[in-house]
C-alpha cells in the first residue's frame, strides 16, 4: 500500500461528496485525509483526497470517480510535482516554567502563537506533514490539550491550473 494524493475538480453541487466518499468506502480504502473549498472559477470546487491504496485499485478507483456527472477531472499529485500543506491548531500545556521553551519550539518551526491563556497557549502552524508531525513531537511533553488538523490542501508546481482547459471552454 502507498500514499496517494488526488486533487478532485468538481461541480459545487449537493451530495457529491458523498458519493466521491462513498466510492472509496465501498473499495474498503481509508480516506487519511479530506479537504474541500471553492476554486477561482465560479461554481467548481476542488476535493483533495489522500488514501493509502494499491497503483492498481486506485485506477479503478479513478475510472469511477471520472463516470460522476459532476467529476470534471482528476489529478494524482506527486510530492515532487506539487506544494502540499497541512495546518494545525495545537493548544499546549504551559506553566510559568515551561512557556519560555514552548515559545522557542514556536519559533523554532516558524508556528505562532494565536491565543494564550494562564494554562495554555494555542499555537497555529501551517507545512508539509514532516514539519507539523516534529512540531508535535516537540510539544508532547508539554502536555497536548487539543489538537484541530485540516486536510491535506495540494496544488501542483508550476504555471499549469487543473482549471487551465475549464477556463478555455
Amino acid at each position: 500500500m502507498s500514499t496517494h494524493v488526488l486533487s478532485l475538480l468538481v461541480e459545487d453541487k449537493p451530495g457529491l461528496l458523498t458519493r466521491v466518499a462513498g466510492l472509496f468506502a465501498r473499495r474498503g480504502f481509508n480516506i487519511e485525509s479530506l479537504a474541500v473549498g471553492k476554486t477561482e472559477v465560479e461554481g467548481l470546487s476542488r476535493i483533495t483526497v489522500v488514501v493509502d491504496v494499491e497503483d492498481l485499485p486506485l485506477e479503478q478507483v479513478t475510472k469511477q470517480l471520472n463516470k460522476l456527472i459532476n467529476v470534471i477531472k482528476i489529478v494524482e499529485l506527486e510530492p515532487s510535482q506539487s506544494v502540499q500543506r497541512e495546518h494545525l491548531l495545537i493548544k499546549v500545556r504551559v506553566d510559568n516554567q515551561t512557556r519560555s521553551q514552548v515559545l522557542e519550539a514556536v519559533n523554532l518551526f516558524r508556528a505562532r502563537v494565536v491565543d494564550v491563556a494562564t494554562d495554555s497557549l494555542v499555537i497555529e502552524v501551517t507545512g508539509d506533514s514532516g514539519k507539523t508531525g516534529a512540531l508535535l513531537r516537540v510539544l508532547e511533553p508539554f502536555g497536548i490539550r487539543e489538537l484541530a488538523q485540516s486536510g491535506l490542501l495540494a496544488i501542483g508546481r508550476g504555471s499549469k491550473s487543473v482549471t487551465d482547459r475549464v477556463l478555455k471552454s
